[in-house]
């Protein structure tokens, strides 16, 4: 059975850093995509970042650029997105969401998803 567990989030003042952790499985994390998505009162789901499954492609938003970077390892079956620099407009539930192989960045082919993990950035 597939299971994705976000972990990391919390509450931080702008400029801190969070590190979120996605537990996956039930698969086999080297053949599939791991794609970071947040979702805002009053705004739509974003993607943040993502990783391919042979990670020689990754994605940020330019929103994250320079202040996020997602990374992968495989053999505890986890990724992470370290965020730094945090800012008020970060706030948002994190969710990481799977795919074969590729990064896609549409929601509606993710196969699986987690149930997501709070980051609040507050002044």
């Amino acid at each position: 059975q597939v299971h994705l567990v976000e972990s990391g989030g919390g509450s931080v003042q702008p400029g801190g850093s969070l590190r979120l952790s996605c537990r996956t499985s039930g698969f086999t994390l080297d053949y599939y995509a791991i794609t970071w998505f947040r979702l805002a009162p009053g705004k739509e789901r974003e993607e943040v970042s993502c990783t391919s499954g042979d990670d020689g492609i990754i994605y940020y938003a330019d929103s994250v650029k320079g202040r996020f970077t997602i990374s992968r390892d495989n053999a505890k079956n986890t990724v992470y997105l370290q965020m730094n620099s945090l800012k008020p407009e970060d706030t948002a539930v994190y969710y990481c969401a799977t795919t074969p192989w590729m990064c896609t960045g549409v929601p509606m082919v993710m196969d699986y998803w987690g149930v997501g993990t709070q980051v609040t950035v507050y002044s």
